[in-house]
């Protein structure tokens, strides 16, 4: 089969034959018709995670045919028994599995669920990992309520603009931070109420002025404006955090978060059962991915630069 293959870390993916997989017992081929990049992915290809072994094929996010059956993979394998949190052998398709980033993907047969029949293939492989990381966060962890505010940071990534369209179909105010002006116009465009931009003095002051506070919030960066989201909470708020890609959180008082009940909640994907519930909540709700850009798998290190960059607004997506 022809496969997108990081060979070595640090170095370009290339686009050549390898070996097809054999499935075993309970698993499937899946012919894939679409994938989708996360961050993970170009993390993947700095070697910012332990123990890859080289070479390796990418991706976590699928779509394709199992027989003449099109399906969705979950890539989140192994859970565990506790919702609360994953277990030892938890893993995520494509590391140390190989992923999606081919003609063919060998999976278990539980990761296989029925397609949402209002998605193109490119919307459906843009689901997976993203949609299921923001429906946790929202729901499991944040107990969204209809009516409640909800700040969403750095929209624009494929998780936070997830974040934003099931909040709005549950009939929250969503509110959002970005560093770029035109990526808050786009959201607003999309439903929410309002935004500003994190590279402006007192920022915090000003979301909060337009919002009147917020009840849950969800976001990705951590760093030195953490503290500055926490000041927006209103009483008894959930604070969501699924990632920490500006480092240590600092100067965070501990006074504000036990005078307020604050909750501050880390999470991660998601188990099969919040997979399987957040496809009925995009099916139910006719929810369409925001597609940023779609690339042939040959030209792959572009889609991967173009994920380094920022510079996209919604998910990047192989049609294969």
């Amino acid at each position: 089969m022809k496969a997108l293959i990081l060979k070595e870390i640090n170095q370009a993916v290339t686009f050549d034959h390898f070996d097809t997989p054999e499935a075993g017992e309970n698993e499937v081929l899946v012919e894939l018709k679409a994938a989708a990049l996360n961050h993970r992915d170009v993390w993947i290809t700095k070697g910012m995670y332990p123990n890859i072994v080289t070479p390796i094929i990418m991706g976590s996010d699928g779509a394709g045919l199992a027989g003449e059956e099109e399906v969705i993979i979950n890539p989140s394998i192994n859970w565990g028994e506790t919702p609360a949190f994953p277990g030892k052998n938890y893993q995520i398709l494509g590391l140390p599995a190989h992923g999606t980033f081919a003609e063919l993907v060998k999976v278990e047969r539980k990761q296989l669920f029925p397609k949402p029949a209002h998605l193109s293939w490119e919307e459906a492989a843009a689901l997976p990992l993203a949609g299921l990381t923001a429906y946790r966060a929202l729901f499991t962890k944040g107990q969204l309520r209809k009516g409640e505010n909800v700040l969403i940071s750095g929209v624009g990534g494929g998780v936070a603009l997830f974040a934003c369209q099931f909040a709005l179909a549950a009939g929250a105010n969503v509110f959002v931070t970005s560093g770029s002006s035109e990526k808050i116009d786009r959201a607003i465009a999309m439903g929410a109420k309002g935004g500003v931009n994190y590279k402006e003095e007192n920022w915090d002051k000003s979301i909060k002025t337009i919002s009147g506070g917020f009840d849950v919030i969800i976001d990705s960066a951590g760093g030195d404006g953490f503290a500055q989201l926490v000041k927006c909470c209103n009483p008894g708020a959930r604070v969501c955090f699924y990632g920490g890609s500006r480092g240590a959180i600092n100067n965070l008082s501990p006074q504000i978060l036990f005078w307020k009940q604050i909750s501050l909640l880390g999470t991660s994907m998601g188990t099969d059962q919040e997979f399987e519930d957040m496809l009925h909540f995009v099916t139910q709700h006719k929810i369409k991915p925001v597609v940023d850009s779609v690339y042939r798998l040959r030209d792959g290190q572009a889609a991967l630069d173009r994920m380094a960059s920022g510079k996209h607004f919604g998910k990047i997506v192989f049609s294969i």
